[in-house]
Formats: C-alpha cells, structure tokens, sequence
C-alpha cells in the first residue's frame, strides 16, 4: 500500500512541474559537457547566426515545347519561320542554398553547386537582413566556394572552426541549413563515419559521413560539433527518392580552412605540390608487393628534381602516412597533401623492400615549367582552330591531371575549324604527329610546317590513347 501511495505521489507531482508554465521553469546555459548534452539549445542560440540563405539567380535556355519545331519534314512545308517558335528561349532560375560566416568581416562558405552560373547571389542573414554578395574564391575541385558580403563596418556573428581530425565516430553533431526552402532548420545526428573517399562527389573524396537530417537546399550550411564550432559543409546526401534517409556527406573542416584562407590571401587556391603519382594499394597489389593486407598508396611516377625526389622516394615506395595521419587509398593521400601549408615540411611515412622509414618532404607550389605560351594553331592542317599550351605541373594541378608535366595540351577549340570537324576536344594531349614525340609547342608547330600525304595524329584523352589518320 505505502508502495502504491508513493507512487501516485511522485506522478501528481511530475503531472504538476509539466503542467507549469515554461517561465516557472529555469533555463541555464548548462555548465558542462556532460550537462550540454541534455540540450542543444545553447549551442543553436550560438551558431544558428551565422547560418545564413544563399539566394542564387541565373538565366538558362528553356528547351522548346516539342522536336517538331526542328523537324525538317515540318519545316519544309510552313517554312524556316516554322522553328523560331521552339527555339530556346532565355528563363530567368532561382536556386536556395545555405552558407555560413566563416569571419565576421563578410566573408561566408557555401557550395560550388549552390551558385554555379548565377548573375545574381543574396545572402540572407536569420535576422532577415538581405546583402548582395560576390564571389571570392570558387573551387569547383572542392565543391566549395567563398562569398564576400559588405558589412559597412559591422562584425557579423561567425563560426570557428574545429580540427576535423579530432573528432570521432559516434560524435553527435547538428545540421543547421534551410532544407527545402522552409526556412533555417536544425537536425541533430552523430558522426556515422569519417575519411569517406568513394562517394564521387569532387576531385578531392574525403568526407565526413553523419545520420543527421539534410535535405536540398541543405547544401552550403554548416555541420557542426556541440562545444559550437564548425565540422564541415554539409554538401550532398546519399538518397533514392531525393529525400534524407540518414547518409549525409560533408566537406570536413580542414579542407573548408585552407580555401577560405586563399580567400584571405589574395583569392587564388594554391595547393601543396610534391611531385608524384601513385595508385591505390589493393589486395592484388599488396599480395605483389609482399604486404600483409591492402592499405596506402604505391609510387608509379616521380617528378626529376621534384620535393618527392629531393626527399629520396622512389618509384614502387608504398606511402603509409603523411603528418603522422594514415593513407588507407590515393583518395585520403590526395587530401592530406592539399589540407597542408604551402611552405611546410610534412612527415611522410614509406615502406621499400620490407623496410619502413620516414622521410621529410617539403610543401611547394607546382612550377610553371615551361610557361604556357597559348597558341591559336592555324594553316592547313588537321589541328588549325585548336588553342594549345604547353603542359607543367602548375598546369596539371589546375586542370586535374596528375603526373601530366609534359606535352601540349588543347583548351579551346574554334568551331567550323579542321580541328572541330575532327571532333578534337578541349582536354586532349597531343602526344604525336606524323609519329614524332611533342613535348612543346615548338615541336608541334614544325611537325605541322611540314606537308605529308596523311597525316598521323596520337591523342590521349583522359588516359586513353588513340590515333586519328587524315588525308593531307
């Protein structure tokens, strides 16, 4: 009985504290880690400022209603007027994203997706306040693009970052964006996996995976630890029908830094080049290499006079390790090497002939050696109308193409020139004429002096080569 009476007591009085009004109950920012857990309101009251809407307006060619307007069989008969009415015809589109204040002086990160091609970008603060932006820094290699918003002279509410390397799987982290337009929204989850280098998203996979909610119009905004500072950009999601179903992807932290300091450093996203290239350790690999599981990534290439050579690694070393950190795939080495300060000297762990060492390497900018030297190819010839320059590591980094430090490679082709009729494309190497090895445009442009029957021109386009043959 005296259980039975205890008991109804203790729920009259939980029923009555419920029942109270919330100003009789107290707040308090909690004191601890541990009390902080209880609730995420302080830390939302926290970041939730410097969250902001990205509003990006662009104008894209509406498609016409139907084919029927370029069929030639209609055309015939109600005359060329007939296809002017499915032209395409020019549309004004607006997109919605977040973002987030990075510096209190204006400056705020969002995705590269969220304003690509946009005439017009709005930043919309939480407090409502609308401010025109322009971009600083886009990276499209990142998926990662800085704005810069005139604050007149006011210290806008920012978010620091955290070490992404310092956090762990099972961390609970909040998603803080305006998924589908309805207005700033907070999800709460926990790290479901860290260095996440498959997912195919940007040049560099390393991302942090979490169960917190993110939705479209998520992309940009922050992800975020609970002692309030910023984890990563949120920037894709993983879904079948375009929805969250619990695999969100952020850019970590680390990588957001170092774009944003190219923001404050004159605009321009220059990344460590150490002048080699290499693959993934696989099973296959590592059984030849005489590992005992797969893991790191085995040297193909090293650049002569290179920072990789002048620290003594060879081709067929197996890297392990940079800064003390682990290189499970060429993904997570890639991402190491582009997180780390130009001038640095990074630890580099490499395993040759069953023995392991480390050596020093030093964080250089990729030389533009030779200089590109852009040349509109003209005559009668196969290539005339193609733009060419010489190819060097500063210009392999830039146009995505590891280990291409020599040859001459196409960026622009005109159209209606023997190079367009060829299908020639901007992006291919040309590695041969006529079967004489180019190296530099120099090459090239005496090769093509030369008058020949036909003509023997070996492309390689994105790894592939490939001979075209044309009548001189």
């Amino acid at each position: 009985m005296l259980h039975r009476l205890l008991a109804v007591g203790l729920l009259i009085s939980t029923l009555l504290l419920l029942s109270a009004p919330l100003s009789a109950q107290t707040k308090a920012v909690p004191g601890s880690r541990a009390e902080l857990e209880l609730s995420f309101a302080p830390v939302v009251r926290q970041v939730a400022p410097a969250v902001v809407n990205i509003y990006a307006k662009r104008v894209v060619a509406q498609r016409p209603v139907s084919p029927l307007f370029e069929d030639p069989f209609f055309k015939r008969f109600f005359g060329e007027d007939f296809g002017l009415f499915g032209r395409p015809r020019e549309k004004v589109q607006n997109s919605l994203g977040s973002g987030v204040i990075v510096d209190g002086e204006g400056l705020v990160v969002t995705n590269h997706h969220v304003i690509a091609g946009a005439t017009e970008i709005t930043v919309v603060l939480s407090d409502r306040r609308e401010f025109p932006a322009e971009i600083v820094v886009d990276d499209e290699r990142t998926d990662l693009t800085v704005l810069r918003v005139e604050t007149e002279g006011e210290t806008l509410p920012s978010v620091p970052f955290k070490d992404s390397d310092q956090v762990e799987v099972g961390d609970l982290v909040l998603a803080i964006g305006n998924p589908f337009g309805v207005g700033q929204t907070v999800t709460s989850g926990i790290v479901s996996a860290l260095a996440r280098t498959q997912v195919g998203i940007n040049d560099f996979n390393f991302f942090i995976q979490t169960d917190a909610a993110i939705n479209p119009g998520n992309s940009g905004g922050a992800l975020v630890t609970l002692d309030g500072k910023l984890l990563g950009i949120n920037t894709a999601i993983y879904s079948r029908s375009g929805g969250s179903i619990g695999i969100g992807f952020a850019v970590p932290s680390n990588m957001v830094r170092t774009v944003v300091a190219s923001a404050q450093n004159g605009g321009r996203v220059v990344r460590p080049w150490i002048g080699l290239t290499g693959q993934t350790v696989d099973a296959d690999l590592a059984e030849g290499l005489g590992l005992d599981r797969p893991g790191g990534v085995v040297v193909t290439q090293v650049y002569d006079g290179g920072p990789a050579d002048q620290a003594g690694i060879r081709k067929g070393d197996v890297i392990l390790a940079v800064g003390g950190k682990p290189v499970n795939d060429l993904e997570s080495f890639r991402f190491r090497v582009a997180t780390a300060r130009l001038g640095d000297r990074a630890k580099v762990e490499v395993r040759r002939k069953g023995k392991t060492k480390t050596v020093t390497l030093p964080l250089v900018q990729a030389p533009e050696t030779p200089p590109r030297n852009e040349t509109l190819l003209g005559g009668r010839q196969p290539l005339a109308g193609a733009v060419v320059v010489n190819l060097s590591p500063a210009l392999a980094e830039e146009i995505d193409r590891p280990g291409a430090w020599e040859g001459v490679v196409v960026i622009k082709i005109r159209r209606g020139s023997p190079a367009h009729r060829l299908r020639i494309r901007a992006g291919d190497v040309v590695v041969a004429v006529n079967r004489k090895e180019i190296r530099r445009i120099r090459d090239l442009e005496s090769v093509l002096r030369r008058p020949v029957g036909t003509w023997e021109i070996t492309l390689n386009r994105n790894g592939r080569v490939r001979t075209i043959e044309v009548e001189g």
